[in-house]
């Protein structure tokens, strides 16, 4: 991310495309209403966990996510802030989704991770922020929930950099906490922001002041709390880093923001620092190149699929990055793994589950296209160009069970939802190469829940899932006659994914380890690049 790159052009160069990551309830969905409802998108922020007719969230659209007040599928939002185009991506907080939320984040040019003020960094936020890292990707930190009980805050700044190795830089501090939490003070703008508890849909006071040492700060902040403020700026200042944009693009510091996205505060601060601050539109990664965002040609990869969005029409919907050039509504595409062109008639903008059409998108954008199954996660699009893009994993199941529909007749419809679901990336499906019957192989328990529960609402099929004789999962490849050889020694132990490629089930770590040490020349792996 260094500065001797080209000047993008202006619509490319407004855009910041970015996903909120965070541990389940530090408050990422609500984050996501308020980014909306200050973007103009919303009029009224919705509460997670609807109460009577309080509005629902507008990012939680499968029933299950509402019912349990959890994120289980990253949705895909476009909004306007300021002069910015924001593309917010909503991952997954629950770890049972984090293949949907690994995949998410390599369509994303930047993450806002989300902390709970009393908790601090959970598990889930440093598996998330290890992904991150992976791909070095800038990160902007907000600290939620300092209008209930938190932490001190040097021991909050103190647990990121600890856990996380990357230094904090605070862009504001918190007055107060709990029920005495005033408010916050702009450290990058020197202004005093006051949290109005009355209206939570009300952007907070701002009042511009002139350095710690201005006299209106006493109207406005009792004199005990004041004189902590002062003690605890003098602190930072000495202890900690000052903010340093280089440093956030290259992935080595985090500007930390304190508020409370339920009363509407911090928000507006934070979004500012991401339009100001973030990250314009990245190259992307492909097999032989690097695609630039300033590159004429239109071309674009498939991170997630999403099965019938729309319930009455059997749709599906591949999410596509745009990794460079200037996109318009009807534009013939090339789709490099078939090599057929394929007319883009109705790509759709995302407002959550609502759509709208998109006339045109550019570098940066993440556009849907509706289609019957040709797209699928890994894919190019580019106006004739072979490319591959890299960096789209897709990972052994670490979880699998046998399924059976309730109806023994309905075998075949069972066959169909399961491939669905496969090519949406929401589970493994295997088919063993002796007997009939699948084997579903998930990463966390609760997908499938949710599986039986989308397979019933979405295709009036009752299923049973069963405990397999298998544990674990491994793509198999080399020599094609070695493989044929083993295949036909171990048949009872392969199976065939929904992509055809060969994998090999086994019951114990101990088979693999055998595998490996009898037959050098054949390589079991436990991630696959979904590059097609």
């Amino acid at each position: 991310m260094l500065d001797n790159r080209p000047t993008l052009p202006p619509e490319i160069a407004r855009r910041r495309t970015f996903a909120i990551i965070a541990h389940p309830d530090a408050g990422k969905t609500t984050l996501t209403e308020k980014f909306l409802l200050f973007g103009g998108a919303i009029q009224m922020a919705g509460q997670v966990r609807a109460k009577g007719e309080a509005r629902r969230t507008r990012s939680d659209f499968i029933k299950m996510e509402q019912e349990r007040g959890i994120s289980v599928s990253a949705s895909a939002m476009s909004f306007d802030f300021r002069e910015y185009r924001f593309n917010l991506v909503d991952t997954p907080g629950h770890s049972d989704f984090s293949e949907d939320t690994y995949r998410t984040l390599t369509a994303v040019d930047a993450a806002v991770m989300v902390i709970d003020g009393a908790k601090g960094v959970e598990s889930q936020t440093r598996k998330l922020f290890e992904v991150c890292r992976l791909r070095d990707l800038p990160i902007l930190t907000f600290c939620n929930k300092m209008d209930r009980e938190a932490r001190d805050t040097f021991e909050i700044i103190d647990e990121i950099q600890e856990n996380l190795a990357i230094d904090v830089s605070p862009a504001s501090w918190p007055i107060g906490s709990g029920r005495d939490f005033l408010g916050c003070y702009d450290i990058l703008n020197d202004r005093l922001e006051l949290m109005d508890r009355a209206d939570r849909n009300r952007v907070a006071e701002t009042i511009q002041i002139n350095g710690l040492d201005d006299p209106k700060l006493a109207e406005h902040v009792p004199a005990d709390m004041l004189a902590k403020l002062r003690e605890e700026l003098e602190m930072a200042r000495e202890l900690l880093p000052a903010f340093d944009r280089a440093a956030l693009l290259n992935g080595s510091m985090t500007p930390i923001w304190f508020g409370s996205a339920i009363n509407s505060f911090g928000v507006k601060e934070l979004m500012d620092g991401i339009g100001k601050f973030g990250p314009e539109p990245q190259p992307q990664p492909a097999a032989d190149r690097k695609v630039a965002p300033e590159e004429r040609p239109v071309t674009g990869f498939v991170f997630k699929v999403q099965a019938n969005m729309d319930p009455k029409h059997r749709d599906r919907v591949a999410f596509v990055r745009l990794a460079s050039g200037h996109f318009e509504r009807g534009m013939k595409l090339t789709h490099v793994r078939s090599g057929k062109p394929m007319a883009v008639s109705n790509p759709v903008l995302f407002l959550a589950a609502d759509r709208e059409l998109a006339e045109e998108a550019w570098a940066g954008d993440i556009i849907g296209i509706p289609n019957h199954g040709q797209l699928r996660i890994g894919d190019a699009l580019t106006e004739g160009e072979k490319l591959r893009f890299t960096g789209i994993p897709s990972f052994a199941p670490e979880l699998l069970q046998g399924v059976r529909a309730g109806d023994p007749m309905k075998a075949k419809h069972l066959e169909k939802a399961l491939m669905q679901f496969a090519e949406e990336g929401a589970a493994k499906v295997f088919k063993p190469m002796i007997g009939s019957g699948f084997i579903v192989g998930v990463v966390g328990a609760l997908q499938f829940d949710v599986l039986a529960s989308r397979i019933e609402q979405e295709y009036g099929l009752p299923v049973r899932f069963e405990p397999s004789q298998f544990t674990s999962a491994r793509w198999l490849s080399g020599p094609k006659l070695e493989v044929e050889k083993f295949i036909n020694i171990n048949k009872g132990h392969i199976a065939y994914d929904n992509d055809g490629d060969t994998v090999y089930l086994t019951r114990l770590r101990w088979d693999i380890d055998r595998v490996e040490r009898d037959h050098p020349e054949l390589k079991l792996t436990a991630t696959k690049e979904m590059m097609v």
